[in-house]
């Protein structure tokens, strides 16, 4: 027997998990490194942008087809559209698998750091840590450890586990980093670390690279084209604003984002870190910032413990959306229990993360392939389907624009702004993965 369609108990419930969803590694350990490799601030400045005219009017999108169809990512596209178009809906579950299964990988890696920090085991190279940590058996058991958890979590069922978790951990992140925020004003020297990071240089604003950039962080902090969003909003009883809500989640996510670079870039600056931070793309992290908090002693050990949990906290609540994409498929394809599902989806994805554990390149070039080319591919697809072919759009979201103007520049947007700048940024994903290929075959 099909067990019926789960549900939130609550709107807060909803915006919270789906707050948690957008909020993970990309908000905290991605947008440092993309921030110091980009200019600082003229990349702050280009993301929010992008994050007010593309991610939020695409993450509507994506919410307004979720709670339409009723279904999760893996069969919406197809009952909405036709069954012509029920690839997409594989598409957006096989990004999720991808992602997930090296995501896991780097959540391993933050828990196992939230231990050596509390207990003060943080070595002097902290590179040499890192090399020894990032890659091997140890990052294999890391890595199941953090699949575990994120099992036992879906495990719970939409309100029992995946709300409820929400409702804790979301605002123990947001008071972990205003915390994080307000201790890093107090560094002497930090000073540096707050011109790079607010004071644009107005010729990195306009490159390409810096757009390019921005757009990719965008999509992989707000859960953008892996059907996670989708999924969530599938659980959504009819009635409300999506577009406020879409607007709340691109805002919350967008803030945390802002106050982790707070966080990190006066502790990088107080303790000569630049160098660290540009030559590695995880250095800022797991590298640069544990050797500043094993400088400080007990003091250290406290803020590091913080910060660490805080990444632990963001990085779950991602992995959660993740595996929830794999189920809802799965449920929907063999009409298995949830539970049943659930160890189906998570053991799998558990097996799949292996090579990324054991091998940083492996890892590198899932990031490449799913973290930067399939989000874009997936994001274009739902502006192409929203904008052009899903004639049911406009009804969806009728109460949710205050004028009609505002609703036709949301649909121009979809149709023509946002394509545009996809198909821009998809060349230079494209690129990078054939890259990425070659390298492989060679």
């Amino acid at each position: 027997m099909t067990e019926p369609r789960p549900s939130w108990h609550s709107n807060v419930g909803f915006l919270l998990a789906a707050v948690g969803s957008a909020v993970g590694l990309g908000n905290l350990w991605r947008f440092a490194y993309l921030a110091s490799e980009s200019g600082g601030a003229a990349f702050v400045l280009v993301y929010l942008v992008v994050i007010v005219l593309v991610g939020a009017p695409l993450l509507v999108a994506e919410l307004a087809m979720g709670r339409s169809a009723r279904e999760g990512a893996f069969r919406a596209p197809g009952r909405l559209v036709g069954r012509r178009l029920e690839w997409v809906g594989a598409l957006f579950v096989l990004t999720g698998f991808a992602i997930l299964s090296y995501y896991s990988v780097i959540t391993g890696w933050t828990a196992r750091y939230l231990v050596a920090v509390a207990r003060g085991a943080v070595e002097r190279d902290t590179a040499a840590q890192f090399a020894a940590a990032a890659s091997g058996g140890a990052a294999v058991t890391w890595h199941l450890v953090a699949m575990a958890l994120t099992v036992a979590i879906v495990a719970g069922g939409v309100r029992g586990g995946i709300e409820r978790a929400s409702l804790v951990l979301m605002p123990a992140l947001f008071v972990l980093l205003i915390a994080l925020a307000a201790w890093a004003a107090t560094l002497p020297d930090g000073g540096a670390g707050y011109a790079f990071y607010l004071r644009p240089d107005p010729a990195r604003i306009w490159r390409l690279d810096t757009f390019t950039s921005a757009v990719g962080q965008a999509f992989f902090s707000l859960s953008l084209g892996m059907g996670a969003m989708l999924t969530y909003a599938s659980y959504l009883q009819k009635g409300g604003s999506l577009v406020r809500e879409g607007f709340v989640i691109a805002l919350a996510d967008g803030s945390v984002a802002f106050a982790g670079g707070l966080v990190t870039f006066p502790i990088v600056y107080q303790f000569g870190l630049q160098g660290q931070v540009g030559e590695s793309t995880v250095g800022a992290l797991f590298i640069a910032l544990p050797h500043a908090f094993a400088t400080l002693g007990a003091t250290g050990r406290i803020v590091g413990t913080a910060f660490f949990l805080a990444l632990l906290i963001a990085a779950l609540t991602s992995a959660i959306s993740l595996l929830e994409v794999l189920v809802d498929a799965v449920v929907a394809r063999t009409g298995w229990s949830r539970r049943r599902a659930v160890v189906l989806a998570g053991g799998a994805t558990a097996l799949a993360g292996v090579p990324a554990a054991l091998d940083l390149r492996w890892l590198g070039a899932a990031d490449r392939i799913a973290g930067n080319l399939l989000l874009v591919v997936g994001g274009l697809i739902i502006a192409i389907l929203t904008g052009w072919i899903w004639t049911g759009a406009d009804a969806e979201l009728a109460d949710g624009f205050p004028h009609p103007r505002v609703r036709r520049a949301w649909i121009w947007l979809l149709r023509v702004a946002i394509p545009a700048a996809l198909a821009l940024v998809l060349v230079g994903a494209v690129r990078d993965a054939l890259g990425v290929i070659a390298a492989a075959i060679r």
